[in-house]
């Protein structure tokens, strides 16, 4: 009944957890797709013993999906980031969003971003991302995605972009219908704050965004992504 794409590059630190989260799917799950984008670690071995099917594409979490999706059988997915976690009786949730009526509109649902980092001000972001998508329709990649295949269509898909594939489909969807809430809270991985912080990780996530506004190409924004990974003091957040 639903499809989970799962983009992945080097993530074999992380993916088992995921994987075991979603073994719990009381016959919800009718595949799991993990699409690797050249890892040089264990990734695809890990992936392969859980049972996920394996799907090889060049690196960029955009081009990743559109050849996760293209393999895709069901009419429901759910698009996941490698290194997420899910709470206890999470397809209790996604059960029950999955057996409403089709209401016609275009539609799709997040999960609540969690950071398993202590500290009021992080407590803040994740009040504030949420807070974003529901208000100004945006949520990103790492909250997940649940959506039926037909809405994907109506809107064109995800576009082969190497980063900000994310912003770009929010954005296209919410011309067309709406986000709404999973009530599923989705933890990320805390590396991605770590490196450089509550503020600095804003800061580099919002230049992205203001970069990308402006037009410049995301082939050149995902140049500059990869250098900040390699760098110590960079990070590696998705935003």
């Amino acid at each position: 009944m639903i499809a989970v794409i799962i983009p992945a590059l080097d993530e074999a630190g992380r993916l088992p957890s995921l994987l075991a989260d979603l073994a719990a799917d009381a016959g919800l799950i009718s595949q799991v797709i993990v699409v690797d984008g050249g890892s040089a670690d264990a990734t695809v071995s890990a992936a392969r013993l859980a049972g996920a099917r394996v799907v090889s594409a060049p690196p960029g979490r955009g081009v990743q999906l559109v050849a996760g999706l293209a393999q895709a059988q069901a009419p429901w997915l759910w698009l996941l980031h490698a290194d997420a976690r899910l709470p206890r009786g999470w397809h209790q949730r996604l059960a029950a969003v999955v057996a409403a009526p089709d209401d016609g509109v275009v539609r799709a649902w997040y999960g609540w971003l969690r950071l398993p980092l202590p500290g009021p001000h992080y407590r803040l972001l994740e009040r504030a991302v949420g807070l974003r998508s529901r208000f100004w329709q945006r949520p990103y990649g790492d909250q997940s995605l649940l959506l039926r295949r037909r809405c994907l269509d109506l809107v064109g898909g995800f576009r082969p972009l190497p980063l900000m594939e994310d912003l770009d489909f929010a954005q296209r969807l919410a011309r067309q219908g709406r986000f709404d809430s999973l009530g599923l809270a989705v933890q990320v991985d805390g590396r991605r704050w770590r490196r450089l912080g509550l503020l600095g990780t804003l800061w580099a996530n919002a230049a992205l965004r203001r970069a990308w506004r402006r037009g410049v190409a995301p082939q050149v924004l995902y140049g500059a992504y990869q250098n900040a990974q390699r760098r110590p003091w960079g990070s590696s957040s998705q935003p």
